[in-house]
């Protein structure tokens, strides 16, 4: 296990293998093995920014996997290298996905939102010595961001480039992926650099919080465990057909099953490079797509595309809801618009996840999240002293199992606070399990937004807006909103004769150099902050302020 990360203990290795959870497989193992069962089926389809359309089948795929990581190796990488990989949904990110695992390199996965603040941040947490970017994607300009996050993390040599331009300096990957290679670069000395099962195999990121985002390690095992199960409870099989519409670096379109689980399986794998309806919609009917996910909010706006578009969705046969809870409501109209129920899931970066099975009982659907993914799950809801309360009550949720990582890399600090002494993840999710052991999602019992399925710390933009000259002192709340479930709101009291229009807010965030959507999306300017008995800001009075004046303002509409 690489050094700074939480090894498993050898009881719970033996456990999880002779159960079959753990296969010892590596992620580059199932592609080969795919490959080597259905080598003219197609794989991956989608468009790159220097081909156009691309449609490999599982050989070619893994042609150019194996090619590139070739490369890659002759280039000076090493196994445990870290490589920040930033890449919108082209086939450029599986080619370098699969290319770093080949060699046992750890692909460090960032957003394409993401921005100095939180890419220069994870360079320096994790040592990366490789960033892999876009030249440019909606209008940024990422060879200009590579200058700027190796002022701050000179570690960070090799820039590589998927892209039409990559400048002097930088490595192109279409050119890596068309270049010949030397004699001794060949599969024999590529199979001599497979990584062990149980070593780092990706690292993920958290939503943080308590600032920037913490470093989560997940193993080839505790990995492809995830995308198998997820890929069972969806029905996966060699003619299914994904669309990866949500980043494909996030977990819901990478590992739960998303792209994994669809290579496990034998499928292909279709890359949207945006989640407009129009787009996703149009590849479902042209690629005949049989699994489909998406936070809500997208599933809304794919519903409300449907009401005036007439197209042949007939192979669609799951539609997945993750990020947040689907309510009833929505679920209701996936089933009146597609003919089935909506598939709730409930998961985090951190290894536990939960959903609905495809045959549940309607009211399980639309009521619950569902059940721990695997047999091997160990779930508690507990109270503020960490005590099982009864079935039916709230509590959080504590879990560990299979695909639930030991704890954060190089932070004994927090893991001490995260994980207790048994390796139960404290998730900070408020829930109710029935008699069944279904759960259901009431909120969350820490400092974090979650905007349409994506994690905003409070923390991290209350210590931003406090380096305004006219705050005096801020706190960052959840608001409810009905598309995005969450938005924040920004509570703040200024300095004696100061002004602060929301605007000039904005503008001085967004000089930090942050992802747009952790931006607040509501000013409130306050005398003074409620207060707990223990003399804190309660965050708790100023939701439900939020909330009052949203619901008046509604009202009064």
């Amino acid at each position: 296990m690489l050094d700074g990360c939480c090894p498993w203990p050898k009881e719970l290795v033996d456990q999880y293998v002779s159960q079959g959870f753990w296969e010892n497989y590596t992620l580059g193992d199932i592609l080969d093995r795919t490959a080597w069962y259905f080598p003219k089926r197609e794989a991956l389809i989608g468009i790159s920014p220097v081909n156009g359309e691309t449609r490999d089948t599982y050989s070619e795929l893994r042609s150019k996997v194996d090619h590139l990581a070739l490369h890659l190796l002759r280039l000076g990488f090493k196994p445990n290298d870290r490589v920040i990989l930033q890449l919108p949904n082209i086939p450029e990110f599986v080619y370098i996905y699969f290319a770093l695992h080949r060699i046992g390199a750890i692909p460090v996965l960032c957003l394409p939102p993401h921005r100095l603040s939180e890419v220069g941040y994870i360079a320096q947490e994790t040592d990366a010595i490789g960033y892999v970017i876009p030249s440019e994607f909606r209008g940024f300009d990422y060879l200009e961001l590579a200058k700027e996050v190796q002022e701050k993390a000179p570690k960070l040599e090799k820039i590589l480039v998927a892209g039409t331009d990559a400048p002097e300096g930088t490595i192109a990957l279409a050119e890596l992926l068309e270049d010949p290679l030397e004699d001794k670069y060949d599969e024999k000395y590529l199979k001599s650099f497979r990584p062990d099962p149980m070593n780092v195999a990706v690292f993920q990121l958290s939503g943080g919080t308590t600032g920037l985002q913490k470093v989560i390690p997940h193993t080839h095992n505790d990995y492809i465990c995830c995308c198998k199960f997820s890929a069972l409870m969806v029905g996966h099989n060699p003619y299914s057909a994904f669309l990866a519409s949500a980043p494909i670096a996030h977990n819901f379109s990478l590992s739960a099953p998303g792209l994994h689980g669809t290579v496990y399986f034998g499928g292909k794998t279709v890359l949207a490079l945006d989640a407009s309806p129009e787009t996703v919609m149009s590849l479902v009917e042209a690629e005949k797509i049989t699994y489909l996910n998406g936070v809500p909010t997208m599933i809304i706006n794919w519903l409300n595309y449907l009401e005036e578009a007439h197209l042949d969705l007939s192979a669609l046969k799951v539609l997945a809801g993750g990020g947040f809870k689907v309510n009833a409501e929505l679920g209701r109209r996936v089933k009146a618009t597609f003919g089935f129920p909506v598939q709730q899931n409930f998961g985090m970066g951190e290894g536990f996840h939960a959903c609905t099975r495809l045959d549940d009982p309607e009211e399980r659907i639309l009521g619950t999240q569902g059940q721990p993914l695997t047999p091997g799950d160990i779930v508690k809801v507990v109270d503020d002293d960490g005590v099982e309360v009864p079935r039916g009550e709230m509590g959080e949720l504590w879990a560990k199992g299979p695909t639930v990582v030991r704890g954060y890399y190089n932070s004994e600090e927090r893991n001490k606070e995260a994980f207790d002494p048994d390796g139960f993840y404290k998730t900070g999710d408020m829930v109710r399990q029935d008699s069944e052991g279904y759960l259901t999602l009431e909120g969350r019992n820490k400092d974090m937004i979650n905007r349409g399925g994506e994690k905003i710390s409070a923390e991290e933009i209350e210590n931003l807006i406090l380096g305004h000259p006219s705050v005096l002192n801020t706190a960052v709340v959840a608001m409810p909103d009905p598309l995005f479930g969450e938005k924040s709101c920004a509570y703040v009291i200024l300095n004696t004769g100061k002004g602060l229009p929301f605007e000039d807010l904005k503008t001085f965030l967004l000089e930090k150099k942050i992802a747009k959507f952790k931006l607040p999306e509501r000013l409130e300017v306050v005398e003074e902050f409620p207060l707990t008995s223990m003399a804190k800001v309660s965050k708790k009075e100023l939701r439900a302020d939020i909330a009052g004046k949203l619901d008046k303002e509604n009202r009064d509409k």
